[in-house]
């Protein structure tokens, strides 16, 4: 029988960051570092995912709506099966709850997951219930396939792949910056009233995220199958080490080409004179958008796509990847640590 093996010490899982943490944690094991697991054989693989959302971690009930919740479990779960460039078919749902959560308000929370997979025609198929002392855990396991031929590796990328992402990045963290500041307003004060005229786009990019479905079905209208991709769920700098990583290459990509919404730049320059509306695209998280690669061939295909940005391209073996200042100076890129609402 194999001993276990144990090792003296302490590292804090702040000093990895989430890229180093799986890799560390997968070392030595079948698992591919993708989005999902890929299985089964012939001509049609099937996906399988699991997320977790974890009160206090992931979500904050003071400024959550229930079926914001709800739907949003389901999104992001469906947002990983596209990210392999496939069809999310069901979802499981299992739900841990203390006591101080009410039937209506579990009522309320499926709600919303039925309204989501209504919208991507996703069927809820089972799941389990379980109790816990405190808060809530919602474990969303979500099922898909996609044909062999466009199956979506993140270590398909090559050099001189043009990298993409799709719609604008950072807008989530900016709505959870807002929200953060009203809740210590209020905190201090409970007869505050919030002021959140003006952000509703920041605010709803991260209470209720959409899954980019329509991106994967463009991209094969147009028969673009991406070298690689994965979704935004911990900032671009964290998805774009993903790629390389899974790759063995390095990228640059270009400070002047990242989309950020002008609301973005708005609550970041209300909040700190020093926070950088790239910082939070970088490094915000919970995006969710694509971010894939295609070949140079493609580059006629994808350029005047609605909703892509050409951002950059992949460098050859052993490079880094550096994100290129508009002055033309080059910042590497690295991963950051687990960002949640408790941070």
């Amino acid at each position: 029988m194999e001993q276990l093996q144990y090792h003296e010490g302490r590292t804090e899982i702040s000093q990895l960051g989430k890229v180093a943490l799986i890799e560390r944690l997968t070392q030595g094991t079948a698992c591919m570092g993708d989005d999902c697991a890929v299985l089964g054989v012939g001509d049609v693989r099937t996906l399988v995912n699991v997320q977790t959302l974890v009160e206090g971690v992931d979500f904050d009930m003071m400024y959550t709506p229930l079926r914001h919740l709800g739907y949003k479990a389901i999104s992001i779960a469906v947002s990983n099966i596209a990210a392999m460039n496939g069809t999310a078919r069901q979802v499981l749902v299992s739900l841990a709850v203390s006591n101080r959560y009410s039937v209506e308000a579990l009522d309320e929370l499926y709600a919303g997951m039925h309204l989501c997979c209504r919208r991507y025609d996703v069927q809820l198929v089972g799941g389990d219930t379980s109790s816990t002392r405190a808060g809530m855990v919602i474990s969303v396991t979500a099922i898909g396939d996609v044909e062999q031929s466009k199956l979506t590796l993140r270590r398909g990328a090559r050099h001189n792949d043009l990298i993409c992402c799709s719609g604008d990045l950072g807008s989530a963290y900016a709505g959870l910056l807002v929200l953060e500041r009203e809740k210590v307003t209020y905190q201090a004060d409970p007869n505050f009233q919030p002021d959140l005229d003006g952000f509703d786009y920041v605010l709803e990019r991260f209470l209720k995220p959409e899954p980019r479905t329509d991106i994967v079905q463009a991209l094969a209208e147009r028969s673009v199958v991406p070298t690689a991709m994965t979704d935004v769920s911990e900032g671009l700098a964290d998805s774009l080490l993903h790629l390389c990583r899974a790759a063995g290459v390095g990228c640059e990509v270009y400070e002047e080409r990242l989309p950020i919404d002008y609301q973005t730049s708005r609550v970041c320059s209300e909040m700190s004179k020093n926070m950088l509306p790239v910082s939070c695209a970088l490094n915000g998280g919970k995006d969710y958008e694509l971010l894939f690669t295609v070949s140079q061939a493609d580059y006629e295909k994808v350029k005047e796509m609605e909703g892509i940005n050409i951002i950059g391209y992949i460098t050859e073996q052993g490079m880094p990847a550096v994100m290129v200042t508009p002055q033309n100076t080059t910042i590497e890129l690295r991963a950051q640590g687990f960002q949640g609402v408790e941070e």
